[in-house]
């Protein structure tokens, strides 16, 4: 493969080396990951583009991939150019996934200044697939102003996208029967922002009504450094009727403009690498663990822990042990 070719089209916008760079990464063979780490080196030195790389979580049938196809076409109105990371859950069984969010967005799949790219979560936990930082990063090369990250949708334990992310956006709706959940720590503490969508027709007002509940309970949360007066905030959107969006965006920009001014943006993203290089180094040591000689490893003393004739801490020890030899 070359590069240096792949990285000249990336970053000169064209979707088809995007969509091409973005499989590669994505591949767990070892040739492909050893091109993928060799692009990435080459477009970080091309220069640092930055997009506003927006995560979006929510309960599924809030009304994510509606959400994001209005929200989209109003920030392409404004000759933005959007792309969308969507991640679809992996069946357990057959590690399969359906990644139909091109089929939920189909106006926003057919714009010009938009790229729509689903991805499986295989077994990744947290909501988003285990390379969807380094597609960020493919994105933000080819030119993208916004990036938005969207995550399965599967309950309080998607904090992962806040750490690849510069706002983090949680989608909520009306009448959901868990206003309460404000006050418990977990991914309201992740949230700059709270959308409660839907508020339109009969839900209208219960919507102003779940929104206040909610704008009640981030003022019980603690304040954070990073976040000017008014910040978390909760609003309403429509994303059938379109109503909100602007003034949602108006607010998305205000609070990067606030923290790039005051030295946390920056910081943010230098505290996320960091993080990174961890996760990296970890799954690393994990990827060892798949090796022939210390998957036999294993076998022979699950064996001898199931046989009764270890416990499972002296024989954690052991592979450990191995491990370091």
């Amino acid at each position: 493969m070359d590069i240096d070719a792949l990285a000249e089209k990336i970053a000169a916008g064209d979707r088809r080396s995007l969509a091409r760079a973005i499989t590669l990464v994505e591949s767990g063979r070892a040739d492909h990951r050893a091109d993928a780490v060799a692009l990435l080196e080459t477009l970080a030195r091309k220069g640092d583009r930055r997009a506003l790389r927006i995560g979006l979580s929510g309960t599924p049938g809030v009304g994510k991939s509606t959400f994001i196809e209005a929200f989209g076409m109003m920030l392409t109105a404004r000759g933005l150019r959007v792309a969308v990371l969507a991640v679809d859950p992996s069946s357990a069984r057959s590690g399969g996934s359906i990644l139909g969010d091109k089929t939920r967005m189909e106006r926003l799949s057919r714009e010009p200044l938009a790229f729509i790219r689903p991805s499986p979560s295989q077994s990744q936990l947290g909501g988003v697939a285990r390379r969807s930082r380094e597609a960020v990063a493919l994105c933000e090369a080819a030119g993208f102003d916004v990036v938005l990250v969207e995550t399965v949708g599967v309950g309080q334990s998607e904090t992962m996208v806040s750490e690849m992310t510069d706002l983090f956006l949680l989608l909520l709706a009306p009448a959901g029967g868990d206003e309460l959940q404000g006050v418990k720590r977990g991914i309201m503490e992740m949230a700059d922002m709270i959308l409660v969508n839907k508020a339109d027709g009969e839900l209208k007002s219960t919507a102003t009504r779940t929104c206040a509940d909610y704008a009640g309970a981030l003022r019980l949360l603690r304040k954070r450094p990073q976040d000017p007066e008014g910040f978390p905030k909760a609003m309403t959107v429509s994303a059938v009727e379109e109503t909100g969006l602007e003034g949602a965006w108006d607010e998305m920009q205000a609070l990067s403009d606030w923290r790039r001014e005051n030295g946390f943006f920056d910081a943010r993203r230098a505290d996320q690498a960091r993080y990174w290089f961890g996760e990296d180094v970890r799954n690393g040591l994990l990827a060892r663990l798949m090796e022939s000689g210390a998957r036999a490893r294993m076998a022979d003393l699950g064996d001898a822990v199931a046989a009764g004739e270890m416990t499972a801490t002296a024989a954690a020890e052991e592979m450990l042990a191995a491990l370091k030899s």
